[in-house]
């Protein structure tokens, strides 16, 4: 998909302007219309390299133009543009090229139901079969795609942009620019019951869901309203798909769960907090700032801010690698182990030999 047509000279202003220093090598006057990756790029396209692994494909690559960082070597004749931060570059450039995901317009369609003590902004964007109960608000340039349901009094910041079939409970609070993905649920009821003669006693959910400024929720995910008080994510939180928050937990700002991750009720997690693919963190807990949790560990226990976690039960990381490297020794120590049962069963027998013929 293309989109704005610009030069070399053009894009490196447009990053210096937007905090990304670079300097030119090649012919500034280089057209650019579209962003692809090094493989796939073709004339008139711009790429880039972050990572050394694929430092190769400069040689085979047809793009245009490719970000770099100051000391990579590039194949003579490939233009460049020269940045210490080529992946935050070319996501700016992405921006500026392509711009954002343009919305359908349906204005406020006739075709939506919105209870008459709603309150719709300016510019609302609002698609048919959306429905808008009692007492809601909706700010100013929100984006509500079909089958969206918002619940009563529950509050929507403004250019929020809910897609398909998000679903906001009653009384949860949306902040400004937030995206939250087709299939989503915000503010069902917590898993919350007590055991009473041998049955489950519903605990009634009365708290809410908090979703602050600036952040994007992944489709089909799940954030449990609170049973009292709130459950809160924190400004520029990202999620990916399927991300379950349980009842009463805190998230906080800036950070990043990949998909499938699973988070149990009143925990508490700092800021700049990375969660990779199908972790699990047990209740109660509190993951301190900066923590980075690895793919598949399951949390059983607090973490301290700033560490690195590893494996289920989830363990530093310099102890898993340590578990791993042992794990990995085993087949050849289990074989060790019968050569020096072998051996030892052996000199056993030579003892047994002696102690008779000296008898």
């Amino acid at each position: 998909m293309n989109g704005k047509n610009l030069t070399l000279a053009e894009l490196s202003e447009f990053l210096a302007k937007h905090g990304f220093p670079n300097e030119v090598d090649g012919d500034a006057r280089a057209h650019v219309h579209a962003a692809n990756t090094l493989e796939d790029a073709v004339e008139g396209e711009i790429s880039f390299l972050a990572n050394p692994r694929y430092t190769n494909r400069l040689a085979e690559t047809k793009a245009s133009v490719v970000i770099v960082k100051p000391e990579d070597d590039v194949p003579n004749g490939l233009a460049t543009l020269r940045c210490a931060d080529p992946y935050g570059a070319i996501t700016a450039a992405i921006v500026h090229i392509h711009g954002h995901r343009s919305h359908p317009q349906w204005g406020i369609h006739d075709r939506a139901t919105i209870a008459e003590s709603a309150k719709i902004g300016t510019g609302a964007n609002i698609a048919p079969n959306v429905t808008i109960s009692e007492n809601a608000t909706i700010g100013n340039d929100a984006t509500l795609y079909p089958g969206c349901y918002i619940g009563e009094n529950v509050r929507i910041g403004e250019e929020v942009t809910l897609f398909p079939n998000v679903v906001i409970y009653s009384g949860c609070r949306i902040g400004d620019r937030v995206s939250i993905h087709a299939g989503t649920v915000v503010g069902q009821d917590g898993l919350g019951y007590a055991p009473v003669d041998g049955a489950w006693l519903k605990i009634p959910q009365i708290g809410t869901t908090v979703i602050e400024d600036d952040v994007e929720i992944g489709a089909c995910c799940a954030l449990d309203r609170a049973t009292l008080g709130e459950t809160r994510i924190g400004k520029g939180t990202k999620f990916s798909d399927m991300v379950v928050i349980g009842h009463g937990t805190k998230v906080g700002e800036h950070c990043m769960f990949v998909a499938q991750v699973g988070v149990a009720g009143s925990t508490k997690i700092g800021n700049h907090v990375t969660l990779a693919g199908q972790v699990g963190v047990s209740g109660h807990l509190t993951i301190g700032d900066n923590a980075r949790i690895g793919a598949k560990s399951g949390v059983h226990s607090n973490i301290e801010p700033g560490s690195e976690y590893l494996g289920s039960p989830a363990v530093e990381s310099s102890a898993f690698r340590r578990q791993a490297s042992a794990v990995h020794r085993l087949p050849k120590m289990k074989t060790r182990l019968r050569e020096l049962e072998a051996e030892v069963e052996a000199l056993r027998k030579r003892l047994d030999e002696s102690d008779a013929s000296g008898a």
